[in-house]
């Protein structure tokens, strides 16, 4: 047979190289992962995890700072502290698609189709877990418990966001649109 192995059927483009907006790596068409089922390790899910969690806990952190530094109630509190999760959890992405010589605009669409789902996940998860232990929310920046039930909170919104991105990493989706540009 002559069909290339990384053909998805569901091309339009048919020139030469890749389409614009698109970088090959050493001849390997990054596009070949992205919307075709994969066998996923845990390691890949939780590795993609770490990764969202990371850019999550930077801005949810610096959202609550801010917050309680401006004395400000939960629910703005958390609606800044969600908005930065996101910013920061896509910037993260972002960055070594720059590096990798991806143009802006590809970059966004990439990092939005990674991280979105996860972070979704992760937010609702980890803020959950904080308005449910009592007292979590308004024990301030200076206390154990609050520090101590934000530390919880991100354990078991990784644990519960890991097979979450298994799945979708497993379909070609999510941080499968970017796994070949972190290479």
């Amino acid at each position: 047979m002559s069909e290339p192995t990384h053909h998805s059927g569901h091309e339009t483009h048919h020139g030469h190289g890749p389409p614009e907006g698109h970088h090959g790596h050493g001849g390997h068409d990054h596009r070949a992962h992205a919307g075709h089922a994969q066998k996923t390790t845990w390691k890949t899910a939780a590795s993609a995890t770490l990764h969202c969690l990371t850019g999550c806990a930077i801005g949810e952190v610096l959202g609550l700072v801010i917050g309680t530094a401006l004395g400000w109630s939960t629910a703005p509190t958390i609606i800044l502290a969600v908005a930065l999760a996101f910013f920061f959890g896509y910037l993260l992405t972002l960055i070594p698609l720059r590096r990798a010589g991806v143009n802006r605009g590809t970059a966004i669409k990439l990092a939005l189709a990674a991280d979105t789902v996860s972070i979704i996940v992760m937010e609702i998860v980890d803020n959950g877990v904080m308005l449910v232990i009592p007292g979590a929310m308004d024990a301030g920046l200076t206390t154990g418990l609050f520090w101590g039930a934000l530390a919880f909170a991100f354990l078991v919104a990784f644990l519960v966001t890991t097979p979450v991105n298994k799945w979708i990493i497993g379909r070609g989706k999510g941080h499968a649109v970017v796994h070949a540009y972190h290479h």
